[in-house]
């Protein structure tokens, strides 16, 4: 089985600087909702990954993010097959699970049978690289949040999926 993973913040909604969990600055980045049924629609799982430090740092908590994540479902038709946050941050606790580790990955690839040849990352940070290169999953960096060099960048998660769309024709 094949899957996407995607970081949340500044690849499906907007990043704005800082933490994101209040509905009403909770944005669907433009192009998110086509691009997931694209990826979709070629068999992909499509599996959100994503750091929510707020959470230790007791700026909003699990509830905050899971209200999110409904308003990004709605917003995608409910493409989304599974969702995992790490609540961690280095300051306050430790966790496997927060990216650069692999292990919210990891826990997908288990549950849905996944083979890490087939998947793919899409991030905006090179923790989001580091944590899919862990497990063999070829990344696409997406945005401009960080200056690296990067073998396979595109501007959005619409240029990324028709990067992936490509490489599986």
């Amino acid at each position: 089985m094949k899957a996407i993973f995607l970081d949340r913040d500044g690849v499906l909604n907007d990043e704005i600087g800082d933490y994101v969990w209040e509905l009403d600055k909770f944005t669907v980045s433009p192009g998110v909702p086509e691009s997931l049924a694209r990826l979709k629609a070629a068999g992909y799982y499509l599996v959100v990954v994503t750091n929510q430090a707020g959470i230790a740092k007791g700026l909003y908590t699990a509830a905050d993010v899971r209200a999110c994540h409904a308003k990004l479902q709605a917003a995608c038709a409910h493409a989304i097959d599974a969702f995992y946050f790490a609540e961690a941050h280095p300051s306050v606790s430790e966790s496997v699970l927060r990216k650069p580790d692999s292990g919210m990955l990891e826990k997908a690839v288990a549950r849905f049978a996944l083979d890490p040849a087939q998947c793919w990352m899409v991030g905006d940070r090179l923790r989001d690289m580091e944590a899919a290169a862990r497990l063999g999953i070829p990344g696409i960096f997406v945005g401009h949040t960080e200056t690296v060099d990067f073998p396979v960048r595109a501007a959005d998660l619409a240029g990324a999926t028709d990067f992936i769309l490509r490489q599986t024709q």
